[in-house]
């Protein structure tokens, strides 16, 4: 009988991997990965700081030194390669020793004041230093103090803290693009900052918090609220566009205190843009809607939810059919776009739409998934762009446009205006808003396409919500089958598509019909009526003579003049709902904060509404039962009459202001506060101002049919001639709602 053991197999190598040995566990690893990358895929710990999965390798910290054989000194494992027949020991006693030793250093000049510190708790620096810190510093010497800069209203910094491993600066430079954060002095004097003073200007900003491992970078908005053992996470997404980023609702007794990413590599990775991030401030706005309030002779009151129900039932009641408008606001939930889809059948009308910031639905179009989904963007070899301030729309998409970019992809952009982005363009095309069509049926970007196997053409805003947005489609559309490029529409909404598979559109008149021809009753779903609609002075002129049930988050002043009753509703954190973002994903998302006042989830409302107004289908008790009932709908909406595009004047060019573009986000104070949040303006071409007399900060009337904007002139050679360039969002941009406007000396 042999008296050999057998020894247990060596691990199979796959082509291009080799074996290595980490803590006595044999595997394999991809051939230039690094000695940290295959002990995370293998569940062993190693310390670190600097080193980031999603940023390059630094290798500057050292807290990552382990015991490699045959190398004489530690190495650091972010930085060195694997090799075939490797073994490496992060525990051994050299190994140890190492770390601690980095530890002390890095501690030598670190301020001792967790206890005030935001990142106690929570801190890659105060967990680790229990493991390999000293008891006792044997540094005598004073320590260094940096002083703190004012980078803005987003992020605050408390330098002193900095250990320098350089992640915010990578993040900035790599993810970010703005390069916006970098060393200065050099040795012991070595301090991050922006070299100018200025804050952060990319819409990526916070990002930086959740990269810092120390407190140097904390939440200026969460600053000394809480801390974060008091918080309850709760799984929730962004609804501010069609990204639908993953992210978690910290919640201290029902009030969001704080909004960090959840990781998705399919949606957000593990980033976060800054409306995002920040916009639940503005849940807490002093006109948020909390009480249901009811319009008697002009004059508005609180009411009981009883109140409030049976004036609301009466509405509807003398105004069903025909005669009456549901206009929804596209990032309303699937429950509650179901439970209209169904009160618009009940009450016998087909004038349902969410489409409420679209000039031109002329050829009927409606929301769709992308046909290339959102993480193989950054594989693609050319991206066109068409119509659309990409970083603003959507930043998370425009990261990924700049990952294509940083590998060699060709973009090219066919705009009315050469908005900012962060990679190289490989060709531009800056035509009026009435030329993007025939641009994109010319010769020059079916040949930019030609010979691309992962072609993308992305169609945003500006073209969507336009009045040549029908010819846009149609070109794009028609590029893109005769390229074989996929073809990505910007949903116009966080929940455009949901809404359109759950039918949430008309079968008699769209939103621009129904407010074009005027109702008698109409209902507002979480609708700013001033602020929401693409023609705002023709929206209000219809609602203001017409009896309006809105369903609103808050009780604003324009909600207040076109409204007979209100019922307070919850926005997405404060309640359970699904949304479908632009790759077709139905999410998620649990209650995070509580409910103010006397405000109910949508769907609990529509229920009861329905329940008063005895419709079939809303005789569920709970929100499951309400999920259970839901139906996708193929609804075939009716194509809309064109908009009028004039020949006469400046054309028009509206994209939506970065933080202006719903309820919560104008109302999130830091966000307003940012730079990018400009205040409103008309861009013009210099020889377009020239011609018409006006100069940089002249302040000029610009006309449309609907009424007169008011607003400073600045010129830049970035806008097409003979287009006017202005931000939506902004009350003072609103009665532009046309194709063309006459400008003139205010």
């Amino acid at each position: 009988m042999s008296d050999v053991v057998n020894a247990p197999a060596a691990p199979v190598v796959p082509e291009g991997h080799v074996a290595i040995e980490i803590d006595g566990v044999a595997m394999t690893a991809p051939k230039g990965s690094m000695i940290i990358q295959a002990a995370d895929k293998a569940g062993i710990p190693i310390p670190r700081f600097c080193y980031h999965d999603k940023l390059s390798i630094a290798a500057n910290c050292r807290m990552c030194l382990v015991e490699v054989e045959k190398m004489p000194k530690p190495a650091p494992a972010c930085a060195t390669p694997v090799m075939d027949g490797m073994k490496v020991v992060t525990r051994s006693d050299k190994a140890l020793k190492s770390q601690r030793n980095v530890m002390e250093f890095l501690l030598v000049n670190h301020p001792l004041d967790c206890p005030i510190c935001d990142q106690g708790g929570e801190c890659e620096l105060q967990d680790l230093s229990m493991g390999y810190g000293r008891s006792v510093s044997r540094f005598a010497e004073r320590k260094r103090v940096v002083p703190d800069e004012d980078i803005g209203p987003l992020v605050a910094t408390e330098m002193t803290r900095c250990i320098q491993c350089t992640r915010c600066v990578r993040f900035t430079a790599e993810i970010a693009g703005t390069y916006e954060l970098g060393g200065m002095y050099r040795g012991e004097n070595l301090q991050i900052g922006t070299y100018d003073g200025k804050p952060l200007t990319t819409e990526l900003s916070g990002n930086v918090i959740d990269v810092c491992p120390v407190g140097a970078l904390t939440n200026k908005v969460f600053q000394f609220k809480a801390r974060p053992w008091e918080l309850v996470a709760r799984e929730s997404l962004g609804y501010h566009d069609a990204l639908g980023s993953n992210l978690f609702l910290h919640v201290r007794r029902g009030d969001v205190l704080r909004t960090v990413p959840r990781d998705n590599d399919s949606v957000n990775e593990c980033w976060l843009s800054d409306r995002d991030r920040y916009s639940h401030q503005g849940l807490y706005a002093d006109d948020r809607a909390i009480v249901p309030m009811i319009k008697l002779a002009g004059e508005w009151r609180d009411a009981t939810w009883d109140e409030a129900l049976a004036r609301a039932a009466q509405i509807l009641r003398d105004n069903g059919g025909d005669n009456l408008g549901i206009l929804v606001h596209p990032a309303t939930s699937n429950e509650e776009g179901a439970l209209l889809a169904a009160m618009a059948q009940g009450l016998g009308t087909g004038n349902l739409d969410h489409r409420i910031s679209q000039h031109d639905l002329s050829d009927a179009a409606v929301a769709a998934p992308f046909a290339m989904p959102v993480a193989e963007l950054e594989s693609a070899d050319v991206i066109v762009i068409v119509g659309s301030n990409l970083r603003h729309e959507l930043p998370l998409v425009h990261q990924r446009v700049r990952k294509a970019a940083l590998k060699g992809a060709k973009v090219h952009v066919v705009n009315p205006v050469d908005f900012d982005v962060t990679f190289d363009v490989a060709s531009k095309h800056l035509v009026a808003p009435s030329q993007l069509a025939a641009t994109l049926a010319g010769p020059a970007i079916a040949e930019a396409l030609s010979g691309a196997s992962r072609a993308a053409i992305i169609v945003g805003a500006l073209a969507e919500n336009g009045v040549h947005a029908a010819a846009i489609r149609q070109a794009a559309s028609n590029l893109a089958a005769a390229t074989g490029a996929r073809l990505c529409r910007v949903p116009q909404g966080a929940n455009a598509v949901g809404l359109t598979d759950y039918g949430v559109l008309p079968t008699a008149r769209d939103a621009r019909d129904m407010l074009a021809q005027p109702r008698s009753g109409y209902v507002i779903y979480g609708i700013e009526p001033g602020l929401d609609f693409a023609d705002a002075a023709t929206a209000n002129r219809a609602l203001g003579a017409a009896q309006v049930v809105a369903f609103s988050h808050f009780a604003c002043r324009s909600t207040r003049a076109v409204a007979d009753v209100i019922l307070p509703i919850g926005a997405l954190p404060e309640i359970d709902a699904t949304l479908t973002n632009l790759d077709g994903r139905q999410q998620s998302a649990v209650a995070g904060g509580k409910l103010p006042g006397q405000t109910r989830a949508g769907w609990r409302v529509l229920r009861a509404l329905g329940g008063e107004l005895g419709l079939p289908g809303f005789d569920f008790v709970d929100l499951a039962g309400a999920r259970a009932a839901m139906a996708m709908r193929d609804v075939a909406p009716v194509a809309g009459s064109a908009p009028a595009t004039g020949s006469e004047g400046l054309e028009l060019a509206v994209s939506s202001a970065i933080y202006r573009t719903d309820g919560v986000v104008r109302r999130a104070a830091a966000l307003q506060s940012h730079p990018l949040n400009l205040a409103p303006r008309a861009v013009v071409h210099p020889d377009d101002a020239q011609a018409l007399g006006l100069a940089d900060g002249t302040v000029a009337g610009f006309t449309a049919d609907a009424g007169t904007a008011t607003l400073p002139v600045s010129t830049s050679a970035k806008v097409a001639r003979g287009t006017v360039w202005v931000e939506g969002g902004h009350g003072a941009t609103a009665p532009l709602g046309a194709a063309r406007v006459q400008a003139g000396r205010a």
